[in-house]
């Protein structure tokens, strides 16, 4: 089972050219996959052995987007052994996905953005680098992996874009803002330090997701935001406020970088019901 898994894993990387976080979500499912096997070869798996797996990670109290998941990482992994020769058949193709409870993104309103991007004291670099973080994720969209391997050479100041790679390593061009721009250069300059990334933390290394997440936990307490607030926040933010502003879905889904519009179309399940909101509020017969 280990030899497989590693064949699997090299075969995400390099042929797939799978992101680092992507392989090891994998490699965590199936390392579960294979506890629950115990001695069992993988070409002794059948159908009902998975079927269990499955009741087995019920009974943890998983919730169905979790074992959803762990059941897409086996069925990817016989998939490669299947055409990879090591198998005859997929023993998951029987296997229907669990129905997964309905997830809406959570959002800030424009005024709660505008509020938690000014709260930084730019009297101060980090104050100046915190507020060009909030005001990048914001003004870009941009997942916080990107954010935090932005290089100053992948921002185009003069023609208001910037360079990022997402999942997969894909490579996109975003428009950002001027108040993004300003707050950027605005510490570069104070900051003063060559470096492969833009954003560095107090010892002047790369800033790491997790610094960005402290950061921001901060700030939400300082304007007393009662949501729970991430950095992922921003993003939806950014996805719900450019289509309640008219934004068609499929340029939103280009400045995400989503493979597949129906990732996209979560958000319009939220512009949705702000109309509705406006509606019952302003029709005479709502």
């Amino acid at each position: 089972m280990e030899r497989h898994i590693e064949k699997f894993l090299r075969y995400l990387e390099i042929e797939r050219n799978a992101s680092a976080h992507t392989i090891l979500n994998y490699k965590l499912d199936l390392n579960v996959f294979k506890a629950f096997l115990k001695d069992v070869p993988v070409e002794k798996v059948e159908y009902l052995l998975v079927r269990k797996f499955l009741a087995h990670l019920k009974e943890q109290n998983l919730s169905a987007r979790s074992i959803g998941r762990k059941l897409s990482s086996v069925r990817s992994f016989f998939k490669f052994l299947v055409r990879e020769g090591y198998l005859k058949a997929n023993p998951t193709d029987a296997i229907s996905s669990p129905k997964l409870e309905k997830f809406l993104p959570k959002f800030l309103t424009e005024e709660d953005v505008t509020r938690l991007i000014e709260a930084p004291a730019v009297d101060t670099l980090k104050g100046l680098r915190d507020r060009a973080i909030l005001e990048t994720l914001y003004s870009t969209g941009m997942r916080v992996s990107e954010l935090v391997s932005l290089k100053e050479d992948n921002i185009d100041f003069i023609g208001g874009t910037l360079k990022v790679y997402g999942k997969g390593k894909k490579e996109r061009m975003l428009p950002v803002g001027d108040r993004a721009l300003r707050a950027i250069r605005t510490y570069l300059k104070e900051q003063n330090v060559k470096s492969d990334t833009v954003f560095l933390n107090k010892n002047k290394k790369s800033l790491g997701a997790r610094g960005i997440r402290k950061m921001l936990d901060g700030y939400i307490r300082q304007i007393s935001l009662s949501n729970h607030v991430s950095p992922h926040t921003l993003r939806h933010s950014f996805a719900t406020h450019l289509l309640n502003r008219g934004a068609d879905l499929r340029s939103v889904q280009e400045l995400l970088g989503h493979a597949n519009l129906s990732t996209t179309q979560i958000y319009t399940h939220l512009t949705t019901e702000k109309l509705k909101s406006v509606y019952e509020k302003a029709h005479p017969r709502a």
